[in-house]
């Protein structure tokens, strides 16, 4: 995705991944500090820009970018668990 995402995918995002959702990092393209692919951790925000606002389970908070690291949903608020693959990459919003 280049740029920033619109109002309108902002809050597409914040419908397809709640507060409280977990997942699953499977890459992570920061060259200075990167979260270790596997981790996992719970969205406490998305913010303007669309990033997610991370509790990482290691105790790190470093944001996770939907549309340039890779991850997959693992459970939404309040569902059992159970993995489901949702990254964003191949989306269209």
């Amino acid at each position: 995705m280049r740029g920033f995402p619109t109002e309108k995918q902002i809050e597409k995002i914040k419908a397809m991944y709640p507060i409280g959702t977990r997942i699953k990092l499977l890459s992570m393209d920061d060259p200075y500090s990167p979260i270790e692919a596997g981790t996992e951790g719970e969205i406490t925000g998305i913010d303007d820009a669309g990033t997610f606002l991370m509790k990482w389970d290691n105790g790190r908070t470093l944001g996770l970018i939907p549309f340039e690291d890779e991850f997959e949903m693992l459970t939404m608020p309040d569902e059992p668990v159970a993995t489901q693959s949702r990254g964003m990459g191949g989306m269209s919003l």
